[in-house]
């Protein structure tokens, strides 16, 4: 048969002697044009037909994939989640500090090198630095607390140097004596650093203290899968769950500054999802004072009961 033939009514190609007068023209297809028709009935093919009816579940759709739901405990300190915060001052403060962390390092460095042309300051953060690498677990942590609560005086910002809120590195607070609560968490950060504890595992801690109306900082280790929180006001290391009048903002290490979220819990009894929502409703304004406030119950608007 022609090829030319196929597709058009026998009738077209002129009359046969034998065909029957009220018999209906034929048609003739292609193999292919049958099996892409058969195909698209089946939902095969780049035209396929679907119904929502008849669409097999693993067919693609360009539906979004349903969210999944986040664990209802972070891995974080305090069991929440944490967020790279958005610029702001305290991001200022952080770069300010490395840079600064970057000078004292090399001065440690230095100093194991030469141990006679060491300044004293720098000679007692390496000696506490030794003491603190000596222990292990968390006798390691332990030593790290009681070392620096016991060589730093508290004095504030303010009355240190005149401003509200200044981070100091080791080094320079050691020089003094003196320090705030940010000041000892940082020399217990770089003295269990220097000492060989991970520096994932460990956490400045910007928070409030409702139970005094102050801003508050702290260092939280990881340690056996828990968070211990090593504090200025305290001797003794104390689990992150015992710390229940400490409201958490900001988290900072390697990884920068971070907020903390909370996971709220269902709020319809059919919704069995869990969502993370900032620990301040503000986050994005929300701002490290380091100095008091006369607001006692909330310090920033929108703030939610995290140990609730």
């Amino acid at each position: 048969m022609d090829e030319l033939s196929l597709g058009k009514p026998v009738g077209e190609l002129g009359p046969a002697s034998d065909a029957a007068p009220n018999r209906p023209p034929a048609t003739f297809f292609t193999i292919t044009a049958v099996l892409a028709k058969l195909d698209r009935q089946r939902g095969r093919g780049p035209n396929a037909i679907r119904t929502a009816s008849l669409t097999p579940p693993n067919t693609a759709t360009d539906a979004l994939p349903a969210a999944k739901p986040l664990p209802p405990v972070g891995t974080e300190p305090f069991g929440l989640f944490t967020f790279r915060a958005p610029e702001n001052g305290l991001w200022r403060k952080w770069r300010g500090l490395e840079s600064d962390l970057a000078k004292e390092r090399t001065v440690l460095e230095q100093c194991r090198e030469n141990a006679a042309g060491c300044p004293p300051n720098a000679a007692q953060f390496l000696r506490l630095i030794n003491a603190v690498k000596f222990k292990s677990g968390r006798d390691r942590l332990d030593e790290a607390n009681r070392a620096v609560n016991q060589a730093i005086r508290y004095v504030s910002d303010f009355t240190q140097h005149g401003e509200a809120d200044r981070w100091t590195a080791p080094l320079a607070t050691f020089a003094t004596g003196k320090g705030d609560c940010e000041d000892y968490a940082i020399a217990k950060y770089i003295a269990l650093i220097e000492a060989g504890f991970a520096r994932e595992d460990l956490r400045l801690v910007l928070g409030r203290d409702r139970a005094i109306r102050q801003d508050h900082a702290v260092l939280a280790a990881l340690l056996d899968g828990h968070w211990l929180i090593l504090d200025s006001r305290r001797s003794e290391l104390i689990d992150d769950g015992e710390l229940g009048n400490f409201t958490p903002m900001f988290a900072i290490n390697g990884r920068g500054v971070q907020l903390f979220a909370a996971p709220y819990a269902k709020r319809l009894p059919l919704d069995d999802g869990l969502d993370a929502t900032p620990a301040a409703a503000d986050a994005a304004d929300a701002e490290w004072t380091g100095a008091e406030s006369a607001d006692a119950a909330s310090p920033l608007p929108g703030f939610l009961p995290l140990f609730m």
